[in-house]
């Protein structure tokens, strides 16, 4: 091989293992997203493609308002067992969730959500209405910003979400392009 092939060969080699380790990067702490449903809107839309920070909560908890992905243990189907979906934080632990005249209470605040349009009336069984719960330790209270059309910890099947199971905090919002932002 004469030198001239050999840096060709060794600048080849550089940009693979340059790829692989971006894409390697890329793989562990990021994960691209296509939210699948009408549970987020208007937050959100079916198709809206998310990049997710898979190491979000390495140095800290989540906070209340992340966007963040979850693998489910939801059962109604067959199909859903496992699926991740995504919904917004409300509860942390330690905090009271109660439900009083159709209204949602965070430790005896009604909570202000600037990001719900519409009707707003929460619905399900936790807790039930006039009842509280606390959020114990390593669990929160998760719910759709579409309050109607949303299975989230209101419903029994889903319930309070634990900490392993949330797989990452939704950071940026890139398709539609018209629609760009982030969280």
């Amino acid at each position: 091989m004469n030198k001239t092939r050999l840096k060709n060969f060794a600048a080849d080699v550089l940009t693979v293992l340059l790829a692989l380790g971006v894409a390697l990067i890329i793989s562990v702490f990021v994960r691209p997203t296509i939210v699948n449903g009408a549970s987020m809107e208007n937050t959100l839309h079916d198709g809206d493609y998310l990049i997710v920070a898979r190491q979000a909560y390495l140095n800290h908890s989540p906070e209340r308002g992340d966007i963040v992905i979850i693998q489910s243990s939801l059962e109604y189907e067959k199909s859903d067992k496992g699926k991740l979906i995504i919904k917004r934080i409300i509860g942390l632990p330690g905090d009271k969730i109660e439900i009083i005249d159709s209204k949602l209470f965070v430790n005896n605040q009604q909570l202000q959500e600037e990001y719900i349009e519409g009707d707003v009336t929460p619905i399900g069984k936790i807790p039930p209405e006039g009842e509280s719960i606390i959020i114990p330790e390593g669990y929160y209270y998760v719910l759709g910003d579409n309050r109607c059309n949303s299975r989230d910890s209101r419903d029994d099947k889903i319930g309070l979400v634990s900490n392993d199971d949330i797989k990452g905090k939704a950071i940026i919002r890139l398709f539609p392009f018209s629609d760009i932002r982030s969280f």
